[in-house]
């Protein structure tokens, strides 16, 4: 389009419509490519976070249950040695 000084006619303005509605419609694509990447981010991100989660839970009861186990021996010696003493002290 010419520019030129004076009145714009009908297909001047239909012409800078269609240019405007042309550029919008590029710059929502390049928008809409942009938050489908940030989407399948932050699938990604909830994938790992799962995966991390799981396995911190498993290393949890993987350490809870030695602990268990731990304080169930400790105990079990203190009664021996309890034991012990009073068959000593007897």
């Amino acid at each position: 389009m010419a520019v030129r000084k004076g009145n714009v006619t009908q297909e001047d303005l239909k012409s800078i419509k269609e240019e405007i509605i042309h550029q919008f419609h590029v710059i929502s694509e390049g928008i809409i490519s942009q938050v489908k990447q940030v989407a399948e981010g932050v699938v990604s991100v909830n994938e790992k976070l799962d995966r991390t989660r799981q396995e911190l839970k498993s290393e949890i009861q993987e350490t809870r249950q030695e602990l268990l186990a731990a304080i169930k021996f400790s105990y079990a010696e203190l009664d021996k040695q309890r034991l012990s003493k009073r068959i000593f002290l007897s």
